[in-house]
């Protein structure tokens, strides 16, 4: 399917004005970068990478989608579109990666009538799956060892739901209920039942009982229908000892949790575990770490960014050429809303294995830390994909890396400071 639609019509405005004055072929640098990142929040989580080289993939303007520009553009820009396929190149943090304040995670290279043209599809994707990664990230770490399930699909757009669990699984989440992104990028799936199987049944024996028999003893019953405490002993008694967990999705949960492991334990159910959902987010999470729990399914939190629903990443043009072929970094000056010319690399400095600061320059400067931006796109190939395990193991890594101050809570500032380096620019 053809991503070419899934933009703004302004893009389409710039590049007809573009071309008529001739502008439209200067060679462009563009970065993707966030000012600032959500309130409170002490880090951000890179995620939607290769997705947004999947969209470039297919950024083409076929017949249908030509036929329905014909009353919105020119001709001249009509058939530009015809012939267009992205020929710049692209560098980018890679998925799991951490970024900060004026962090460049991605460059775009190339003609203005090119890379412009993909502003809306890079920021639509980055926005949504940095912001559902960044609270993903701080989920996991408030769950410690415990895994947790991503079921958030019916609290947001369907296709959105997919990205959401592939965000999700990048940072840690163990499994999703979501088919769709098991079937597009093999994340183990998982699913219990619904308060409405025990209420179609004649009573909830009844309920466990079909569970049970279809599923095995190895299965997850809901227990919080009707009593919990009936209910716990009633999927005892008819699962044994060798029950898989109970799901408990309303109430304390503390309480709750603590009195459901008293009675599976007197019962003799010492290894079923015990799964709680209900509206969790990391804070929910954290506060749940002394309870007798096993796992958290998390669901509405997580497909809303836990409050910060986009990251608030930005797509600005930072170097142009001028008329007489020279490029020369450009910025914006507005009012609260600034940008730093110059096309940048960035680097990640560490000690001791442990992030210190986002070290961003004018020219390479490798002997600084870490590099951080990687070639995805070349003369218009893409060069750099990679599998999702791949990004979920930099997601730990990066994590690790971290000060421990980036795991807290509470409000307060970027974990790291980002260093701005222009001595760099010409190598002193």
């Amino acid at each position: 399917m053809s991503t070419a639609l899934l933009t703004d019509h302004y893009e389409l405005t710039m590049l007809q004005a573009a071309l008529a004055s001739g502008a439209a072929h200067r060679r462009a640098v563009f970065e993707v970068f966030a000012r600032r990142l959500p309130a409170g929040r002490r880090y951000g989580m890179v995620a939607g990478t290769e997705r947004i080289l999947d969209a470039i993939q297919n950024f083409q303007f076929g017949d249908r989608e030509l036929e329905f520009l014909r009353d919105v553009i020119d001709r001249p820009t009509h058939d530009f579109l015809a012939r267009f396929r992205f020929s710049g190149d692209i560098y980018g943090y890679r998925e799991g990666e951490t970024y900060y304040p004026g962090s460049p995670i991605l460059v775009v290279e190339g003609r203005f009538a090119e890379a412009v043209l993909l502003e809306t599809i890079v920021l639509s994707i980055l926005n949504h799956d940095c912001a559902i990664a960044s609270a993903a990230a701080r989920m996991v770490h408030a769950a410690g060892e415990r895994p947790i399930i991503e079921m958030g699909t019916r609290r947001t757009h369907e296709r959105s739901a997919v990205a959401a669990a592939r965000a999700a699984y990048l940072c840690g989440f163990g499994s999703t209920s979501n088919l769709m992104a098991g079937l597009e990028y093999g994340i183990p799936t998982a699913g219990t039942a619904a308060h409405a199987f025990t209420l179609l049944h004649d009573s909830e024996e009844a309920a466990f009982q079909a569970q049970l028999a279809s599923l095995g003893t190895g299965t997850t019953l809901l227990v919080d229908t009707y009593e919990v405490a009936k209910a716990v002993q009633t999927a005892v008694d008819l699962a044994g000892p060798a029950l898989g967990a109970v799901r408990i999705d309303s109430g304390d949960l503390a309480t709750a949790a603590i009195e459901v492991r008293r009675l599976l334990d007197d019962l003799g159910a010492r290894q079923t575990r015990i799964v709680v959902t209900s509206d969790l987010d990391e804070f929910a999470i954290a506060a749940l770490a002394a309870a007798p729990v096993d796992g958290y399914g998390v669901g509405t939190c997580l497909v809303t960014g836990s409050g910060a629903p986009t990251a608030n990443l930005v797509y600005k043009l930072v170097t142009r050429e001028d008329a007489a072929g020279t490029l020369s970094p450009v910025a914006k000056k507005s009012v609260g809303k600034p940008s730093r010319g110059g096309r940048k690399w960035a680097y990640r400095a560490l000690r001791d294995g442990t992030a210190t600061a986002e070290i961003v320059t004018r020219a390479p400067a490798e002997e600084v830390g870490r590099p951080l931006l990687a070639p995805l796109i070349r003369d218009g190939e893409i060069i750099g994909r990679e599998p999702l395990a791949t990004a979920r193991a930099r997601a730990r890594a990066s994590m690790t890396e971290l000060p421990p101050i980036a795991h807290s809570l509470s409000p307060g500032d970027p974990a790291i400071p980002t260093i701005f380096n222009w001595s760099w620019e010409t190598g002193a």
